[in-house]
């Protein structure tokens, strides 16, 4: 019996080793990485204007952790401490436009890198005399202090002959440009390139200089299968071409007249072109109600024919009888929404893709209760059978809870919709925008998942012209702005986010961001208060320590205030954020760190305030009461103190909006108070003369009301 019960409680014992192993395994499969990064670096990483991350390496991180199925949080805690964060195990990776050195290297394991930088010069972009480094003789250029741009300028002084100039920061630079104190600007080439996407009137001249690669991190020996994860997905999206495509969304090089982006006018070889085509495929081609064929593929044909010359004829025959007709030889070339695949590389050469195609989630118009996947749990989604559509939200039907209900055909999906059998339906995001241009009431409310590319084919070995000639035409269409115009006309944007102002404006970027700055604002006047409060206690105390009879009491104060008084602010600042916490072995917030500088540094200044005031008092009414046999407590409170508080008054209103003032200061640690926050849009909108504009005027407004206070609250107590 005995054996029997051992045998049962190793069998027990066995079953749950087993039940925590595979617990803490898929507990581990499904871990979800913290990833750090900064919280201001344009284009890599800024807000936008909700007040969502975004920038180069956000996209590449999410769009990596989609392929390779893994959940992160992002943490935007600044460059610093992202870094402290990984090296303290406060967070998994990292991902900041960190240049790979081999000091880090001994610190971080890198992935492969995803951006390299370097150097680069701009100028006005109406400045056509200057077109390289021999042209920068007697002119001059600028650069922020202490950058690599600063030390190529100087390395290359006296070989080029121009003089410099340094400033602190990038919107300084932009504002000397501007107006002409400088000729030409180095800076990182990417931060140029997106400051000319925000609206900067510049341009780039030449050739990045080299610069670092920039990797994601994990700290030393941890964090490998993440690693992995992260080169695989880069390798995928830089294949797929989508890396570019995220890039360039950020980067622009504002010239738009070199020779490169001349159409080149190719000779055609035949007099007339046979493209065949799909018969009914909107909005890439169908017939409209005279009965004539149009439609995006339609369009963009005709067009690059007028442009390149050459002249075309139609057969919409459907699209299997297209591919036969081509690979025949009856058709010279075919466009009809074709996806570019390995397989069919092998029977036909491509143009350059001319549209990224996607699926999409959409919505009735008004359904504000599904804005991610998480909201579509418990509801039911609609796809068409055999879709890209239906086997993605095949694939994540577990994950996110909802349940599928297939379709044969558009018009069905359609109107179950409409009808309310179903809450949400998945498509092509371009008939979901066709459908949407024809009136029906959709939004798409979630981001489209990224798809295939449609390119025109011919048959391999075959009319290299027409390929030629489409991808010049192609290419002349987008510079121009008119390839937007075609797509636009047969697709509608569903997307329920609002209109944006233009942020070129003060007025723009006021309607754009007013609940960001007020949000600043109040976090401003919150950190002042609290910050102050406890300073008056500590103050007052450590005051009436100052003038107390011990001299030991006396002694501590003096200590306390020669010590505070003498620690620069910032300085105390970072040791509080960033050193404090390897002492005492965890992290201290930023706003918890904010409110502990500006105590501290604001009591050693009360503590002041309060022995000056109570000095103030005629030493003989202390003496008096004491010949009266009051003790110093009482003397104290009764007599000194009523009279002290009424000339202390003033001065502590003056230390209060020092503190308020004071908390532009504790920005440096993060804290997105009202001049972070001034900061975080500046680093979106490039536009730093605007927004310290505001900024300004929002602190003198409230300055000068507390001071009014004041004034009404002393004639008060007096």
């Amino acid at each position: 019996m005995k054996r029997r019960n051992i045998f049962l409680s190793l069998i027990l014992a066995m079953a749950s080793i087993l039940t925590v192993t595979l617990g803490y395994t898929a507990h581990a499969d499904e871990k979800t990485y913290t990833i750090g990064t900064d919280s201001t670096f344009a284009p890599f990483e800024f807000q936008n204007t909700d007040g969502e991350y975004t920038g180069i390496d956000i996209d590449l991180l999410t769009e990596i952790a989609k392929d390779q199925n893994f959940k992160f949080n992002l943490k935007p805690v600044g460059f610093d401490s992202s870094v402290q964060g990984v090296q303290a195990n406060q967070l998994d990776a990292m991902i900041a436009g960190m240049s790979i050195t081999e000091e880090r290297k001994e610190t971080f394991d890198f992935s492969d890198p995803y951006f390299d930088s370097g150097i680069q010069m701009a100028v006005a972009s109406d400045n056509n005399k200057i077109s390289g480094f021999n042209d920068l003789k007697g002119q001059t250029v600028a650069a922020k202090v202490g950058t690599q741009s600063a030390a190529f300028l100087e390395e290359n002084q006296e070989k080029y002959g121009y003089t410099i100039k340094s400033f602190d920061a990038a919107d300084a630079l932009y504002s000397a440009i501007n107006s002409n104190t400088v000729q030409a600007i180095f800076d990182d080439y990417p931060v140029l390139g997106y400051a000319i996407n925000q609206g900067q009137k510049l341009k780039l001249v030449g050739e990045p200089q080299s610069g670092s690669a920039y990797g994601f991190a994990v700290k030393k020996g941890q964090n490998k299968e993440l690693l992995a994860k992260f080169n695989a997905g880069l390798k995928k999206l830089k294949d797929s071409g989508r890396y570019e495509e995220i890039v360039s969304t950020y980067i622009s090089s504002g010239s738009n007249e070199t020779s490169t982006d001349k159409m080149k006018k190719i000779e055609p070889k035949k007099d007339l072109y046979v493209i065949a085509s799909d018969s009914a495929f909107a909005p890439f081609e169908f017939k409209d109600s005279d009965g004539k064929y149009k439609g995006i593929d339609v369009d963009l044909v005709n067009r690059i024919a007028e442009l390149q010359g050459f002249n075309v004829k139609f057969n919409f025959i459907g699209f299997s009888s297209a591919v036969q007709s081509l690979d025949a030889g009856q058709a010279d070339g075919m466009i009809a929404g074709m996806t570019i695949t390995d397989e069919r590389e092998k029977n036909f050469d491509f143009s350059d893709p001319y549209f990224q195609s996607g699926i999409q989630i959409a919505v009735k118009k008004g359904n504000d209760s599904i804005h991610s996947y998480e909201d579509l749990k418990g509801k039911t989604v609609g796809a068409k059978v055999g879709t890209e559509s239906a086997d993605f939200l095949a694939d994540h039907e577990e994950e996110y809870g909802y349940s599928i209900k297939y379709f044969d055909a558009a018009d069905q999906l359609y109107e179950g919709l409409k009808t309310g059998a179903i809450d949400a339906m998945m498509d092509d995001y371009p008939v979901i925008g066709y459908a949407i241009s024809q009136g029906q009431e959709l939004e798409t409310p979630i981001e489209r998942e990224t798809g295939g590319k449609y390119g025109f084919a011919v048959k391999k070995g075959q009319n290299p012209e027409l390929v030629e000639m489409f991808n010049e035409g192609l290419k002349e269409l987008k510079r121009t702005g008119e390839y937007d115009e075609i797509v636009n006309n047969y697709v509608k944007d569903g997307s329920t986010k609002k209109e944006k102002a233009d942020e070129s404006t003060i007025f723009g970027i006021l309607k754009n961001n007013y609940k960001g700055l007020l949000t600043g604002l109040w976090k401003t006047i919150v950190l002042a208060l609290i910050s102050f409060v406890l300073a008056l206690i500590v103050g007052v105390v450590f005051g009436l320590f100052s003038v107390a009879p011990s001299k030991i009491l006396r002694g501590i104060s003096t200590i306390y205030v020669d010590l505070i008084r003498g620690i620069p602010m910032m300085v105390l600042a970072f040791f509080i954020f960033f050193g404090l916490p390897n002492v005492i072995g965890f992290t201290i917030p930023d706003f918890i760190a904010g409110v502990i500088t500006l105590t501290l540094n604001a009591s050693a200044y009360i503590a002041e305030i309060v022995r000056g005031g109570i000095n103030a008092v005629p030493i003989g009414q202390m003496e008096a009461s004491r010949s009266l046999g009051l003790s110093y407590n009482k003397t104290m409170s009764k007599i000194v103190l009523p009279q002290a508080i009424k000339i202390m008054i003033p001065s502590f209103v003056n230390q209060f909006v020092i503190s308020l003032k004071d908390t532009t200061i504790i920005s440096v640690i993060g804290v997105v108070e009202l001049l972070q926050t001034g900061k975080i849009i500046v680093a979106r909108t490039t536009q730093s003369t605007y927004v310290y504009l505001i900024i300004a005027v929002m602190y003198l407004i409230l300055i000068t009301a507390l001071t009014k206070l004041a004034k009404v609250l002393e004639k008060k107590v007096k």
